[in-house]
C-alpha cells in the first residue's frame, strides 16, 4: 500500500529530525524550514497532511494556514499545528487560520501518531461521502466490504434501490426527489439500529442506491424494517390525487408513456452463509442480478441469495 505523504514544516531542525525519526517509518516524509519553504513544498508534492510549527521566519504556522486554505487544490489537506506555548490565545488563532488540530510541544510521539491516523480518517470519510445524505461513499463502502470478507466472519450485504423514482423525479422535480433520497437514507439508519444493532454499516453508493453491511443474523430483520418503514412513509411524498389513485402517469427511458404504481423499494442480499465469497467485485455483481430479481416483482421486497426467500 502507498505511504501517505507528510510535510512537516519548522524552523528547529531538532523538532524536524524527532518529527521524522517518528513519521518516517510510516508515512513518506517532506520536510521545510520555514512557512515560505511549506507552502512552496505543499504546492509541488500535495501532501495528505502537513504538520507546521506556530512561530517560524518567512511565514508564521497560521499564515502558511491562510494561504493553503485559499488554495483550491489544497484546501482540504488537514493541517496539525505545534507550538512551544500553552497559551490558549495561540491555539484559538491556530484554528481560526484554518487548523483541523493543535498541539503542545514537547509531545508524545504515540500522541501525534493518534491524532495523525485519527484525522486522515476524518478527512477520508469526509472527502468521500455522499454530498446529499452525508453517508459513506464508493471508497469507504469497498474497504468496508473488504474488511468484512478478511475477516471470515458470516456477515450479508443488501444492495437497496428504489423502484420508479424516475418518474417520480420527472413529475415532481428534483427537490423534491432529493428529499426521497435522504428520505430513504434515514430509513435504512433507523432499520440499521432498530433491527441490526451497532455492526451495520450504512453508505450511500450514489442517486438512489444504497448499501447496508451487517451480520448475517440480522440481515433479514434490517430489510424487512427498511421495507415496512419505506412503505409507511413513500405514499406521503405524493399529491392527494395521486396517493388515492395509487399511480402516476409518466414516461419509461423510451420515451413511451407508462402508468407506474407507487414508489416502492428492493433489496438484493449477498451473503458469504452458503457461498463463499472472495473479493468485492464478487458481492457487488450477485447484488447486482438479486436487486434485478426483485425489481421484478411490483412491490418493496427482498431477495436473498439465489434461494427465492423474498417478502
Amino acid at each position: 500500500m502507498k505511504k501517505l505523504r507528510i510535510l512537516i514544516t519548522d524552523d528547529d531542525p531538532d523538532i524536524l529530525d524527532v518529527l521524522d525519526l517518528t513519521l518516517s517509518e510510516i508515512f513518506d516524509v517532506v520536510k521545510a524550514n520555514n512557512g515560505g519553504e511549506g507552502l512552496a513544498k505543499a504546492q509541488a508534492c500535495n501532501p495528505d497532511i502537513i504538520i507546521t510549527d506556530y512561530m517560524m521566519p518567512v511565514m508564521t504556522g497560521p499564515e502558511l494556514c491562510k494561504e493553503l486554505r485559499k488554495d483550491v487544490l489544497l484546501s482540504h489537506i488537514p493541517i496539525i499545528m505545534l507550538t512551544g506555548k500553552g497559551d490558549i490565545k495561540d491555539m484559538v488563532n491556530g484554528i481560526n487560520a484554518g487548523a483541523d488540530d493543535y498541539l503542545i510541544k514537547p509531545f508524545e510521539p504515540a500522541s501525534l501518531l493518534a491524532r495523525i491516523n485519527m484525522i486522515v480518517k476524518r478527512t477520508t470519510r469526509n472527502l468521500d461521502a455522499n454530498p446529499l445524505t452525508h453517508l459513506p461513499g464508493n471508497a469507504s463502502i469497498m474497504d468496508e466490504l473488504q474488511a468484512r470478507i478478511q475477516s471470515g466472519k458470516p456477515f450479508a450485504v443488501g444492495y437497496c434501490d428504489l423502484d420508479k423514482f424516475k418518474l417520480y423525479n420527472d413529475k415532481y422535480g428534483f427537490e423534491k426527489g432529493d428529499e426521497i433520497i435522504k428520505m430513504t437514507a434515514r430509513i435504512i439508519i433507523q432499520a440499521a439500529k432498530e433491527a441490526g444493532g451497532p455492526n451495520v454499516f450504512v453508505g450511500h453508493i450514489g442517486g438512489d442506491d444504497f448499501v447496508f453491511a451487517s451480520d448475517d443474523a440480522v440481515a433479514d430483520a434490517v430489510s424487512e424494517k427498511i421495507i415496512a418503514l419505506f412503505d409507511a412513509t413513500a405514499p406521503s411524498f405524493y399529491s392527494d390525487e395521486d396517493r388515492g389513485a395509487g399511480f402516476i402517469i409518466g414516461k419509461d427511458r423510451q420515451g413511451n408513456e407508462v402508468k407506474a404504481g407507487l414508489m416502492s423499494i428492493s433489496i438484493g442480499i449477498v451473503s458469504n452463509v452458503n457461498q463463499k465469497v472472495n473479493h468485492v467485485a464478487q458481492v457487488g455483481e450477485i447484488g447486482a442480478e438479486l436487486k434485478k430479481f426483485a425489481k421484478a416483482q411490483d412491490k418493496s421486497n427482498y431477495v436473498r441469495d439465489k434461494r427465492g426467500m423474498n417478502r
